[in-house]
């Protein structure tokens, strides 16, 4: 009889084990089955659908620009735009022409969306059209089905609410193109934003950074035909900062305005402090049409333009001072000792130099003249005869210190240094020596020397103040004064810079000073000089046959006009300087708009700042024959 077999007691323990490792394993199963089926349903529907996580940059609002009492120059305004996803549109062309029969689009800028839209990511926003109208976003909307990968939004566009009267200073923005990223070193996403705005010209480009502000983000959760599901994340940017200029609307306008109809820039300076108070380059030009990027008319218009709108001539332009810069040379005399107050020298109509003549103004001659007697009648001879005995080296370390031959840091492209040419400069510039002639030239502020408006205010100013005063153009960032310290006195002679106002004094107020046609009233003198530039050789031809009038010439062949200035005169508070481009004498064209400029200026009285709008922002650091 067989008996039966007794399981091991050690088999039974391990098939327990398996069996509850196996329930173990399969109730695991079921409750992460149960986990995914049920509880995560929701989500893992969307994963289906091939969600996506996005993150978008918030553009921040672009700082806002003031003049010195409050005026806005520089805004921000929405705008509706409308911008193509590529990976929702199933057919991008044939979307875009659908949406040119709703809004304004052309062509042409169809085909460049088409490019631009190829190079991007598929998920890439790429703007199509900007600026449009309530109705436009309307009609798009009704028609969003027929629209797909179309996406309406509510931006912000950069606005010059005052137009032209400040072009050259706050310049322009423009969108971001290729070229501006192969020419700046800025690694900010913001950059890449299809079509957004940065400063290409004047103060929106050399502040740009700080007034781009800092980006924001929003992270969202998209499905595959692009319909955002929810907002994850939603991080607003920093704006950017505020500016305040020194520069007021009002006498900015008035220069403008005064110099219509002529290729010219007008300065006005603080002389305690450096605040500048105008800086006006005519003509201009209305600085919105660059915001979306200006048309092929309209640029062509500005460029092929002879008097040149488009460049500030105000720091831009550089010129031969004339008989402006004899107050330099008079001062350079003075301080060497090679001239006094009393000396007298005689004009006879021209000066022989190494067998050259070189011609007063006046043909006849002045006769014997002190060093007042030469400004106020502008003697060439008189300055020939002190620049050769004190030499150019000590006339051009005299400039510099009055502020000639140096660049000026402003906040503006360009701004150009000038040139106060010395010995050394012109054996390296042009491997040549230098010549008693060109020591001559110099005198009367021609030959080789070169200056800005910018310049001949910022002498005119240290002149009539004595003090080694800079160029200021912010007044405040973001409410917080930019005030330099103090401005060192000159080391220069009190007598000697009283005896040089005292023949600028003359030049305005005497019968026979050049600008006495252009003085102002009683109650404010102002004291001035004025300067004519030749920007051709008057050839001995030219002179036998009584010199060609410059009127006769083609403008550009044509003289350059100059008066620099000060008022009032006993208690001075403001310099002045101008340039009419090919204007002839400066007595006649440039004297009567300085005239009336520094008129306006003193009846605007202190032109005192006002405090900008009080905004609620997070902390952040702060940037801080010439007849002259």
């Amino acid at each position: 009889m067989n008996r039966p077999v007794k399981t091991p007691r050690r088999f039974r323990r391990r098939a327990i084990l398996l069996a509850g490792m196996q329930l173990g394993i399969a109730g695991t199963l079921a409750w992460r089955m149960n986990q995914l089926g049920v509880k995560e349903a929701d989500k893992f529907r969307l994963l289906a659908e091939e969600n996506r996580i996005n993150i978008r940059l918030q553009p921040p609002a672009r700082g806002i620009i003031y003049d010195r009492t409050g005026n806005t120059l520089a805004l921000n305004r929405q705008v509706y735009t409308i911008e193509i996803i590529r990976e929702q549109a199933t057919n991008p062309k044939s979307v875009l022409y659908r949406l040119a029969e709703l809004i304004p689009l052309s062509e042409k800028r169809i085909l460049e969306v088409l490019k631009e839209i190829s190079i991007r990511r598929a998920f890439v926003p790429v703007t199509v059209a900007t600026g449009l109208e309530w109705e436009h976003i309307a009609a798009v909307s009704v028609n969003s089905p027929s629209l797909p990968g179309i996406i309406p939004k509510l931006g912000l566009n950069r606005k010059y609410p005052i137009g032209a009267d400040f072009a050259h200073i706050i310049g322009y923005v423009g969108p971001v193109s290729d070229y501006d990223l192969s020419q700046i070193d800025d690694k900010d996403p913001l950059l890449l934003i299809p079509r957004f705005q940065i400063g290409k010209n004047g103060i929106e480009a050399k502040v740009e950074k700080p007034l781009r502000g800092k980006a924001g983000f929003k992270t969202i959760e998209v499905n595959s035909v692009g319909r955002v599901m929810r907002v994850l994340k939603d991080k607003a940017g920093l704006p950017g900062v505020n500016l305040q200029l020194t520069i007021g609307h009002d006498l900015q306008r008035f220069a403008t305005e005064r110099m219509q109809g002529e290729s010219s820039a007008a300065v006005v300076m603080d002389v305690n402090n450096g605040d500048i108070l105008a800086l006006a380059s005519a003509p201009t030009f209305d600085p919105n049409k660059f915001v979306n990027g200006i048309s092929v008319p309209d640029w062509k218009a500005l460029n092929d333009n002879k008097y040149r709108p488009l460049a500030n001539k105000t720091v831009q332009g550089l010129y031969p001072p004339g008989s402006t810069f004899k107050m330099v040379v008079a001062l350079a005399g003075l301080t060497d000792g090679v001239i006094n107050e009393s000396e007298g020298i005689h004009c006879p109509g021209h000066k022989d130099i190494n067998g050259r003549k070189f011609h007063c103004w006046r043909r006849g001659g002045h006769g014997k003249v002190t060093l007042r007697e030469a400004l106020r009648y502008s003697c060439d001879v008189f300055f020939y005869d002190i620049a050769i005995r004190v030499g150019i080296e000590k006339i051009t370390k005299t400039a510099r210190k009055l502020g000639l031959g140096i660049k000026h840091d402003l906040p503006l492209p360009a701004v150009r240094t000038g040139l106060m040419p010395t010995k050394q400069w012109k054996q390296k510039n042009k491997n040549q020596d230098w010549f008693i002639g060109d020591t001559a030239n110099a005198g009367i502020g021609q030959g080789f020397v070169l200056t800005s408006p910018l310049q001949l205010a910022t002498m005119t100013a240290r002149l009539a103040s004595g003090l080694a005063v800079q160029p200021r153009l912010l007044n405040m960032i973001d409410n917080q004064p930019t005030f330099m310290s103090g401005a060192q006195k000159l080391d220069f002679s009190p007598k000697h810079l009283k005896l040089i106002r005292s023949g600028m004094y003359d030049v305005s107020n005497h019968p026979k000073g050049t600008a006495y046609s252009s003085r102002l009233n009683e109650k404010y003198k102002i004291a001035g000089k004025t300067g004519t530039s030749q920007v051709r050789f008057i050839s001995k031809k030219e002179r036998e046959n009584g010199v060609t009038k410059n009127e006769d010439l083609p403008w550009e062949r044509r003289d350059h006009a100059l008066f620099v200035g000060y008022a009032p005169y006993k208690n001075p508070r403001y310099s002045i300087s101008v340039i009419v481009e090919h204007g002839g004498a400066g007595s006649r064209k440039a004297a009567p708009i300085a005239r009336d400029i520094m008129e306006k200026v003193l009846t605007l009285g202190k032109n005192s700042y006002e405090p900008l709008p009080d905004q609620k922002r997070s902390n952040r650091k702060n940037i801080s024959g010439r007849t002259t």
